[in-house]
């Protein structure tokens, strides 16, 4: 097999934009320009970002210009690495190794419903998916799109979520678990929003990504209304250090999410997903 050194040796990449999306996450649109070595991934992949002299995380990709050559990371600052990278403005390098892992079934969506449901920092690796529908708008059935969040300024991506619930291209649901202030809109649990939607599960294919314990509600719920369990994906979250699958720190069961995953088939990990600290 051909030596890639963008999966083993970070390549510098230069900062466009920063964007705050909330108090602790950020936005990083990163420049790839025709010469860097880095192409962009698919929905569903994450890459590896080096803040220089601090360390390595990983982080899904959360988008891509139409003309490919800006990709957007968006980053919560839970810990040294993740802090430096959003402390990043325009012009600030990052080094980047990828694209990993397995993103979300694109292909196999075409021609079918999709709904996508989201938890948290989990609408940032569906982000690419909705963009993905929209691009080729005519080769997809229904976009059913939920998200929800703890608060109303725990939301990411909101001029695009007011875009998106504006049109007529799909269908979107957002909830918080607490409203106040000025939110009109829906309050509860996002499974709640999504079992209000008609939904034709012969014709659907779903995609997940959030906090596991919504995960397993979102897939027993759509179970329980009659998609099969090969039909469902989940998004899962470990702590991946080599993006190889060569140092097990991201092993789940017999999987290693770096390498099988992050984007796994339900019927896959369904036992696995009920065996607590694994």
């Amino acid at each position: 097999m051909k030596h890639d050194p963008t999966r083993l040796q970070p390549v510098p990449m230069r900062v466009l934009e920063s964007t705050p999306e909330n108090a602790d996450t950020t936005t990083l649109v990163l420049d790839c320009d025709p010469s860097c070595p880095i192409v962009p991934g698919a929905p569903g992949q994450f890459n590896m970002l080096y803040a220089f002299g601090v360390g390595e995380v990983a982080i899904s990709i959360s988008g891509t210009s139409d003309d490919r050559r800006q990709m957007y990371h968006t980053v919560r600052a839970v810990a040294p690495v993740s802090d430096a990278l959003c402390r990043m403005r325009p012009g600030d390098w990052v080094g980047v190794r990828g694209p990993f892992g397995v993103g979300w079934p694109m292909l196999q969506a075409r021609g079918r419903d999709v709904i996508l449901v989201a938890g948290g920092i989990g609408m940032a690796p569906l982000r690419p998916a909705v963009q993905a529908v929209l691009r080729e708008r005519a080769a997809f059935g229904r976009l059913l799109v939920f998200y929800g969040a703890r608060a109303p300024r725990d939301r990411l991506f909101v001029s695009e979520l007011a875009r998106w619930e504006s049109s007529r291209e799909l269908e979107l649901g957002v909830t918080v678990d607490n409203g106040g202030g000025n939110w009109g809109g829906r309050v509860g649990f996002v499974v709640a929003a999504l079992g209000q939607a008609q939904i034709d599960p012969a014709r659907a294919i779903a995609m997940t990504c959030g906090p596991e314990v919504m995960m397993r509600a979102v897939t027993q719920h759509l179970l329980d209304r009659g998609m099969a369990a090969s039909d469902i994906y989940v998004s899962m979250e470990r702590n991946m250090k080599c993006a190889t699958a060569l140092c097990g720190h991201c092993q789940f069961g017999p999987e290693f999410v770096c390498k099988d995953g992050p984007v796994l088939p339900y019927d896959r990990i369904a036992d696995l997903l009920t065996v607590r600290e694994i």
